[in-house]
């Protein structure tokens, strides 16, 4: 066998040495094939993308590595043309320009940068600013976050402003509808020399306003920002100033603290809180403090119509969610009465929306005058009368303002739990209020009233230049004891109660010229009771009673009361008496004539006529005269005087008992069927109780002048053929 460490010969060749050590022979088969597999190489494809991306990234690191070094410059140009295309408007940099990544984030730098203004709006910039540089967090820049780390804007000059329509503003590029100003979130700033101009035609609000010198380093303001402007809005001049007060407080995420006043006319407003970023509004905690002589002046500078006040007082937490402004917890006080709850501003199109729920405690009469028409000046004095024509007037008379109804939409839910008022017993007042394009209404508007109820609705058109308004007012059967209590009427021994109902339509911008032109009926119905006065009584007219009344100022025992109905057509502003009908036990009380809307005037004749014979009777009338502002009431009438002196005559020429005969009363007077007395009937629907129809009743009509007056000669006559004077 041969020598394994002998050298190998072969043929032709030099002996080789064997190797020193010799590889070890696998144990397995496992490791045999593993041993025998060639190295495994990455796919093509892999490879291609591989390189592919290396490529990008060395040509973004290139692109980079080129706008840092030159900073961006050769971009101007291009810069220009793709801004100016984009925006639709001229964009150009006189100075300096740069424009590039520092490092990761966009960093742009300009001098004399302008942004011309839509052509809609003239000539002019839309932005101007002698420098301005801006980092820009890059991601939130792509995703549209639109976050500045850093603002240094000096010389600026913004003009915001709409077009008259209301439909595009300056702000907004392109030909789309103009929206709402959105500021980005700035966390860094350095502002100097910067005006802002704003301009609504529609809204008629003009202001201009500063910012002085404000500086912001390592995400701290050195000092507070400071601004102070001026403006006009719908002819009732304003300033304004304030600042934002946040020394060594961070301006990213933190708390920056506001405080703003803003004095008009006769209104100054202060809000303070904390905003959640230099210039981001959302979602930030404020506390409002409006006062002033008139609370509708606040909102007239939005163009919002509300009714005038006395002086006021208003707080309450403040912030904005979207497009809504949020006034919550709101507590104050106008005039003598409190108001409390919350109002939503929201800035809606075409036109703003007001939502608010609100309370009062305790409303003071007086304070109520302005919303139906009375200045506040004259409701607090007592002076809501007026002379025109040398009439007296009392119907408020001031114009529904029907072109700021237009700007705005509203609900309203207003609880009033008490009314302070000497002889009116109003609680629990609820109105309902809302508004929709001009169509406004009042429904319900109740309220509680001598243990009664009154339920209205009332609805105002204003869409049209004639402005039309629905009233239906329904009180609920009420104790007549409460009720007329301010009047005379003991509510011990006072059984009565009293419903009625108003149905009318008018046309006219204020309450006395819609009631001037109004048609429909009033309708006032007694059912069975009693009724106890101090005072003398239009039912019970007898000679006797009278004298009675007229020196004890008190009856002995109540009036009893079968039914009774005081009811009145309208038409055209004139209400004529149809009927007025009253059945007691002893008598029946007819009434005629009527009063006017358009001028106030009042004229009405009651006569009692007995049931039983009556040695001294009132069959002379009573007569209320006058104007609703000063009523006058002729309890001895001139035809019960000239019954006097016709029995004083024949007193003379005859004998003392001739003299009673001009006072007797032989007791023919017909019961009314009550029936169409309680349901409100008209006249020519009444009957006595024999079912027999009456003609002692007024037909609804009444004579009357152009002006809804009568002459004394048309009056006197009519009177005779009522009471049958000789």
């Amino acid at each position: 066998m041969a020598d394994r460490d002998a050298p190998i010969v072969k043929a032709d060749a030099e002996p080789v040495d064997p190797p020193e050590t010799l590889p070890a022979a696998p144990e397995t088969a496992e490791e045999d094939a593993v041993a025998t597999e060639p190295r495994r190489r990455l796919p093509r494809w892999a490879v291609i993308a591989l390189r592919t991306i290396g490529g990008i990234l060395l040509a973004l690191f290139l692109a980079w590595a080129i706008l840092y070094i030159t900073k961006g410059r050769f971009l101007k140009g291009t810069f220009e043309r793709i801004a100016s295309s984009s925006t639709g408007r001229e964009v150009r940099v006189a100075g300096d320009f740069q424009f590039y990544f520092n490092p990761i984030n966009l960093k742009y730098v300009s001098e004399g940068l302008t942004v011309a203004n839509p052509q809609w709006a003239g000539e002019g910039d839309f932005f101007a600013a002698k420098r301005i540089e801006l980092n820009v967090a890059t991601l939130s820049f792509i995703w549209g976050e639109r976050r500045i780390n850093i603002l240094d804007l000096q010389g600026g000059a913004l003009d915001l402003r709409w077009d008259a329509a209301g439909e595009r503003n300056s702000w907004t590029f392109g030909d789309g509808k103009g929206e709402p100003l959105d500021i980005p979130l700035i966390r860094r700033a350095v502002v100097a020399g910067t005006r802002i101009r704003y301009h609504d035609p529609k809204m008629a609000v003009r202001a201009a306003i500063a910012i002085e010198t404000v500086k912001a380093t390592q995400e701290k303001f050195d000092n507070a920002i400071r601004f102070r402007g001026e403006g006009v809005a719908r002819t009732t001049p304003f300033k304004l100033w304030g600042a934002l007060l946040s020394p060594n407080e961070t301006v990213a995420g933190g708390a920056n603290q506001l405080a703003l006043r803003l004095n008009a006319v006769r209104t100054q407003a202060d809000i303070t809180g904390t905003l959640p970023g230099a210039t981001q509004i959302e979602g930030a905690r404020l506390n409002a403090d409006v006062r002033g002589s008139n609370l509708a002046d606040m909102f007239a500078v939005a163009g919002i119509a509300v009714p005038d006040t006395r002086r006021y007082r208003l707080r309450s937490a403040l912030t904005k969610v979207g497009d809504e402004w949020r006034f919550t917890g709101m507590r104050g006080r106008f005039g003598d009465s409190d108001l409390a709850g919350r109002l939503t501003v929201k800035m809606t199109q075409p036109r703003l929306f007001l939502d608010a729920d609100l309370t009062t405690r305790t409303l003071d009469i007086v304070d109520v005058g302005p919303f139906i028409g009375y200045s506040p000046a004259a409701s607090a004095s007592g002076e809501v009368t007026q002379i025109v024509g040398g009439r007296p007037r009392l119907l408020p008379d001031a114009p529904l303002r029907t072109e700021a109804l237009a700007n705005f939409d509203a609900r309203l839910n207003w609880k009033v739990a008490r009314v302070r008022a000497e002889q009116l017993p109003l609680s629990d007042v609820t109105l309902g209020l809302t508004l929709d394009d001009r169509l406004l209404k009042l429904s319900p508007l109740n309220f509680a009233m001598a243990r009664g109820t009154v339920t209205s609705d009332i609805t105002i058109n204003a869409r049209n230049p004639a402005v039309v308004t629905d009233y239906d007012v329904r009180l609920s059967p009420t104790p007549m004891g409460t009720l007329l209590a301010g009047f005379g009427v003991e509510e011990s021994g006072t059984s009565g109660t009293i419903k009625a109902r108003v149905n009318m339509r008018g046309t006219g911008d204020s309450v006395r010229k819609s009631l001037a032109s109004a048609d429909g009926r009033i309708a006032v119905i007694i059912p069975k009771g009693s009724m106890w006065a101090r005072n003398a009584q239009l039912a019970e007219i007898d000679l006797g009673l009278f004298i009675q009344k007229m020196f004890e100022k008190k009856l002995k025992e109540p009036v009893a009361i079968n039914c009774g109905l005081i009811a009145f057509t309208v038409r055209r502003g004139i209400a004529a008496a149809d009927p007025i009908l009253i059945d007691t036990q002893k008598n029946v009380m007819l009434g005629r004539g009527g009063f006017s809307f358009r001028n106030e005037s009042l004229d009405l004749a009651f006569r009692a006529d007995g049931k039983k014979f009556s040695l001294f009777s009132g069959q002379s009338p009573v007569g209320i005269g006058g104007y609703f502002a000063q009523p006058s009431i002729d309890v001895i009438s001139p035809e019960l005087l000239t019954r006097a002196g016709a029995g004083l005559g024949l007193g003379v020429a005859a004998s003392p008992l001739a003299a009673i005969l001009a006072f007797v009363d032989v007791g023919d007077a017909k019961s009314a069927d009550c029936g169409p007395v309680l349901s409100g009937a008209r006249a020519s629907a009444q009957r006595d109780s024999k079912g027999r129809p009456r003609d002692d009743v007024g037909k609804g009509t009444t004579a009357k002048s152009e002006d809804g007056s009568r002459s004394k000669g048309e009056r006197r006559e009519q009177r005779k053929k009522f009471l049958g004077i000789f």
